[in-house]
């Protein structure tokens, strides 16, 4: 039996949840996993709801449906919480890890999860001070990786840059600014 890793991201339009969900799939198929990544498309526009997915496995993939029970959720934006329920379908095991100032214990009582592991970072402080911009989807990557064990931290970190520097070859502060919110999340995320 196949073990894949589901992930559900959850954000407002404009934050980078799809992004991200692309940036950690690019990063698990250079290592040589199988992925899929994916969004859930709607009426969405900057600032609605959105949610992004991923599937990482070490075997081929052969499902192809939305993720209904996933091991892992992120959530980009802490207002989205009470509003949607960002736990819905969470394993027992599972991780939540949400952009916020406030402790993981006082998301567990707010969010209900009684379960797995809870963590939190600061991302939107962390990029607004690494990028300039309020865009927590990269420092959300570093947090991922702290809880989850997922990806080897320093392989995605190489994985980020290359991608980035593509993107943004004539923006030489963007790239640094990315991978430093990266590092810096991954050391600030808290988890109970």
């Amino acid at each position: 039996m196949q073990k894949i890793t589901e992930i559900r991201w959850h954000g407002r339009g404009g934050q980078g949840a799809k992004t991200a969900a692309l940036l950690l799939g690019d990063a698990a198929m250079s290592l040589g996993k199988f992925i899929q990544a994916f969004p859930e498309y709607g009426p969405e526009r900057m600032g609605a709801p959105v949610a992004s997915f991923n599937r990482i496995s070490s075997e081929p993939i052969t499902i192809h449906y939305g993720i209904t029970e996933p091991n892992v959720v992120l959530v980009l934006d802490p207002t989205l919480i009470g509003s949607i329920d960002v736990t819905k379908g969470l394993s027992d095991d599972g991780v939540i890890i949400v952009n916020t100032s406030s402790s993981p214990k006082e998301i567990r009582t707010l969010t209900k999860f009684s379960g797995g592991k809870v963590f939190t970072v600061d991302a939107s402080k962390i990029s607004k001070e690494s990028i300039g911009k309020d865009i927590p989807n990269t420092p959300m990557l570093g947090a991922l990786i702290k809880a989850t064990g997922l990806l080897d931290f320093d392989h995605m970190i190489e994985d980020l840059k290359k991608k980035l520097a593509k993107k943004f070859a004539s923006k030489p502060e963007v790239i640094e600014g990315n991978l430093k919110a990266v590092k810096r999340a991954f050391d600030e995320a808290k988890g109970e």
